[in-house]
């Protein structure tokens, strides 16, 4: 298989960010990087562009960093409660989801991705729980989150 080595414009997930040089397949180039403007092929002229990238780079990356650290901040003093209903015994019809939790953030006015919240898997039970919020490759904060009956509980009946 064909490879190209390509100079990454910009940050692409999973490859690099801006001013890395990147070898990546042929088709990958050229039908993808190349067209939307995310890297140049990587000729001898364009060496020249990778000190201003990484200078830019570099700048970018403080800025994110001080705005996940201020997001972080803000999250920890977020407390969230999701109402659900219930059936008998407290048990739960559907289940909660990194959506549900991406709604309640965005109404308490946190704007995050939703990609950005790794619940490992949906919340089924009524309590408090916690999840991983990765706002950069440095800053990751616990978010503590309630599920509450939005019903009165009924005890199950034997």
């Amino acid at each position: 298989m064909a490879h190209n080595e390509v100079l990454l414009l910009k940050p692409v997930d999973g490859l690099g960010a801006e001013g890395d040089q990147v070898k990546v397949r042929a088709g990958y180039a050229r039908n993808f990087l190349l067209p939307q403007g995310m890297a140049v092929p990587l000729t001898l002229s364009n060496r020249k562009q990778v000190d201003a990238l990484k200078k830019a780079r570099g700048l970018r990356e403080a800025k994110e960093l001080g705005g996940a650290q201020e997001l972080a901040k803000q999250i920890e003093k977020t407390a969230i409660a999701i109402a659900v209903k219930t059936g008998e015994g407290g048990k739960l019809f559907g289940a909660v989801t990194a959506n549900d939790l991406h709604e309640k953030l965005t109404a308490a006015g946190v704007v995050i991705e939703k990609k950005r919240i790794h619940l490992a898997q949906p919340v089924k039970t009524l309590g408090k729980h916690e999840v991983t919020i990765k706002l950069h490759a440095d800053v990751s904060v616990q978010l503590s989150f309630e599920v509450v009956s939005e019903n009165p509980i009924e005890p199950a009946k034997v």
